[in-house]
C-alpha cells in the first residue's frame, strides 16, 4: 500500500469517474486504475463499483477512503510542519472562495498579499460552500472564505465581516427613489435569483420565502428567474426583467444615479451575512491564515463592517 494508491482511490471517490480522476491525479488512466485495481486485491476488498457512466463507492470502500483522506492529510501535516520550522510564509496557499464573494473581495486582497507576502502566493478556487468544504476535508485546500451558516465538524472558524444586503431595481422602477425597503414589500414584485447550489441563494430566501414558491396570484412572490452570477442577474435587472437582492460588496456605488441600477437600502434591521475564514485543526500554518485575514481586514471591501475579534469560535 502506498501514499500514491491511497491518493488515487480519494480521487475516484470524489470525481465518481476513473477518467476524471486519473486527470485530477495527472497520470494516464490504466495507470491509475491498475494501481487501485492492485490495492484492491492487496487488502482483499472491493473499493469500488464498476459499470454504467458513474462509479460508486463501496460501504467497506467507504470507510476506507475516509481514512485514506485521514492518513493523506496527516502526511501533509507533516510536511507543513518540517515547513513551519523553516517560514510558515513561505510557499503557496491554496484558498478556496465562494462565488459571491470572489470577483469583489479577491482584487484587493490579491494586491496587498503581493505587496506584504510575495513569498506566499494564492493557489486560487472559486466554488460552491459545500465543494469548498469537502475539499478543505480532503486537503486540497489549505483555507476557504464562505459565508454562514455551514455545518461542517473539523474546521477551525474566523470571522472576516458583516455584509448588509441591498435591493437592487432598474432605474425607472416605482421604488428608484426610494430611501429604504422592507424585505416584505418583496413579495409582490418579480425577482432574479441564483441557481440552486450558491449559499446566497439561500440566504435570500430566508429575507424573503415566498421566493421559494413560484406563484402568479395571492400573497405568494409575483415570478422568479435564475441567473448563473450575481453579475449577470445585475443585467437582467437593468434589462428591466425584475429586482433582486445584492450583498453590498457587489455594488460599487449605493448612491450611484448614473448607472442603469438603484441600489436601495433594508430598512433596520437590515438583513446581512457574515463571512469568515475557515480552515482544518490539522493545519500548522496558522500564521499564512492571518496574513490572509490581515489582507482581508484592510482591504477597504465596500460596504462592510470588518470584525477584528481575536478569539476563534469552532464549527459545530
Amino acid at each position: 500500500m502506498t501514499l500514491t494508491e491511497l491518493k488515487y482511490i480519494v480521487a475516484v471517490a470524489r470525481e465518481k469517474h476513473f477518467g476524471h480522476a486519473a486527470e485530477a491525479c495527472f497520470v494516464a488512466q490504466p495507470t491509475l486504475s491498475v494501481a487501485i485495481k492492485k490495492l484492491e486485491e492487496e487488502l482483499g476488498v472491493t473499493i469500488f463499483e464498476r459499470g454504467g457512466t458513474e462509479v460508486s463507492v463501496t460501504p467497506l470502500g467507504a470507510q476506507i477512503v475516509a481514512q485514506a483522506e485521514r492518513v493523506l492529510e496527516q502526511t501533509a501535516a507533516i510536511k507543513e510542519i518540517a515547513k513551519q520550522n523553516k517560514d510558515p510564509l513561505a510557499g503557496p496557499l491554496r484558498l478556496g472562495i465562494i462565488y459571491t464573494v470572489a470577483p469583489y473581495l479577491l482584487p484587493p486582497l490579491v494586491r496587498i498579499m503581493i505587496d506584504k507576502v510575495p513569498q506566499m502566493p494564492l493557489v486560487l478556487q472559486e466554488n460552491f460552500t459545500a465543494k469548498l468544504i469537502e475539499l478543505l476535508r480532503q486537503g486540497e485546500l489549505d483555507a476557504a472564505i464562505m459565508a454562514l451558516p455551514f455545518a461542517d465538524q473539523g474546521l477551525v472558524v474566523q470571522p472576516l465581516y458583516d455584509e448588509p444586503f441591498m435591493v437592487a431595481v432598474p432605474r425607472n422602477h416605482p421604488w428608484a427613489d426610494r430611501k429604504a425597503i422592507n424585505a416584505d414589500e418583496l413579495k409582490s414584485e418579480t425577482m432574479l435569483l441564483l441557481g440552486n447550489g450558491h449559499c446566497f441563494r439561500d440566504q435570500v430566501l430566508e429575507v424573503c420565502p415566498e421566493m421559494s414558491r413560484f406563484s402568479t396570484s395571492g400573497d405568494g412572490i409575483a415570478r422568479t428567474f435564475e441567473g448563473s452570477s450575481l453579475e449577470t442577474i445585475r443585467h437582467m435587472v437593468a434589462s428591466g426583467i425584475g429586482i433582486t437582492i445584492l450583498p453590498q460588496a457587489s455594488v460599487p456605488d449605493a448612491a450611484a444615479h448614473d448607472g442603469m441600477l438603484r441600489y436601495i437600502p433594508f430598512t433596520d434591521p437590515a438583513p446581512s451575512r457574515r463571512v469568515v475564514i475557515a480552515w482544518r485543526k490539522s493545519f500548522t500554518r496558522r500564521p499564512a491564515i492571518e496574513a490572509v485575514r490581515d489582507a482581508v481586514l484592510s482591504s477597504g471591501l465596500h460596504g462592510v463592517q470588518m470584525l477584528r475579534e481575536a478569539e476563534t469560535a469552532e464549527a459545530a
